[in-house]
């Protein structure tokens, strides 16, 4: 892999004291006695010495890569040319294995010869239940995940409980591929910042919307089913509860969605936009939209660097935002 500095437009970020000491401990030892990973899995992965070849989830990918910490090939929900948050780095010298969610390349991931591939898994449920042997995320079905496998062992992060948690966690593999200590640490300092700015600009009359929007309906997201969401809510951030007995979303036609009470709405960028959806009649006339409270709800990577940017970002807005429902 290739490390080089942070890019300097990217935002440094810093730490939280999170309950990472309930999940699998990662270690590894001298390169001379090998390298060994314990995933979030609870599955341990051991290697001659540690990898300097890694294939990533793109949104782990960009966490990795806010570290100085570059892949070498990527895969996940999109490709670059869709994905914003690679704007700022230079990209040339990874190879993209698919455009898609659940496309991948195996040809040309077997020839990047990769020692390891990093991906996420997520709890089937509300309740945080693992499947250790189910599907992982970015991986078209079980087939394609063990073809996956063959070619480089697959280490896997969870995507559940609070997003402390969750940056930690790839902040330690970070480490462990090479990040450099002093940019993470200051990164840490730069976060805890951001989320006291955060936490300062809450105000409990203000009730968020978390929803992924397309012209056939809105999935309102569950606060504490998304590690983002949920850490937000632990620094205040009050947040709509859709309803429902599902796990993490809700779906809402255009015409339910308005029956909920909030005063901002933040948006997936995966989906329409606050400009789309104010063409559409139902929701232009809700006091969020009336109030231009509408913002950009990014899937900032699981490291201090983003997330940290993200927290700032919330901070202006619902430090300015007003109680209009």
């Amino acid at each position: 892999m290739r490390r080089r500095p942070l890019v300097a437009s990217v935002a440094l970020a810093a730490i939280v004291t999170s309950a990472a000491a309930s999940l699998p401990a990662a270690a590894s030892v001298p390169e001379e006695a090998g390298w060994t990973y314990t995933d979030d899995l609870g599955r341990t992965i051991e290697l001659d010495a540690a990898p300097e070849r890694v294939v990533a989830l793109t949104d782990v990918a960009y966490s990795l890569m806010n570290y100085g910490v570059d892949p070498v090939g990527v895969f996940g929900y999109s490709g670059f040319a869709d994905d914003i948050r690679f704007d700022e780095f230079d990209i040339s010298g990874i190879t993209e294995l698919g455009s898609i969610y659940g496309e991948i390349n195996l040809e040309a991931l077997a020839e990047l010869d990769p020692d390891l591939i990093i991906t996420h898994t997520y709890p089937t449920d509300a309740e945080g239940t693992l499947d250790p042997t189910g599907l992982l995320y970015g991986f078209a079905d079980v087939a394609q995940q063990e073809e996956v496998d063959a070619i480089a062992p697959i280490a896997t992060i969870l995507m559940g409980g609070s997003a402390a948690d969750v940056i930690t966690r790839t902040t330690d593999l970070s480490m462990e591929l090479g990040a450099d200590p002093a940019v993470v640490d200051a990164a840490r300092a730069e976060f805890d910042v951001a989320a006291e700015a955060l936490r300062a600009a809450t105000d409990p009359a203000i009730d968020v919307a978390v929803i992924y929007a397309e012209t056939g309906g809105v999935w309102a997201a569950k606060a504490p089913d998304d590690p983002g969401t949920r850490f937000y809510s632990e620094l205040g951030v009050s947040f709509v509860d859709p309803g429902g007995e599902d796990y993490y979303w809700e779906v809402h036609s255009w015409e339910t969605f308005p029956a909920l009470t909030f005063d901002v709405v933040l948006y997936s960028v995966r989906g329409l936009d606050a400009e789309a959806m104010g063409e559409i009649p139902t929701f232009a006339v809700t006091p969020a939209a009336q109030a231009g409270q509408v913002y950009p709800w990014i899937f900032a990577g699981m490291d201090y660097v983003s997330t940290g940017a993200y927290l700032q970002q919330l901070a202006g807005w619902l430090g300015s935002a007003t109680d209009v429902a």
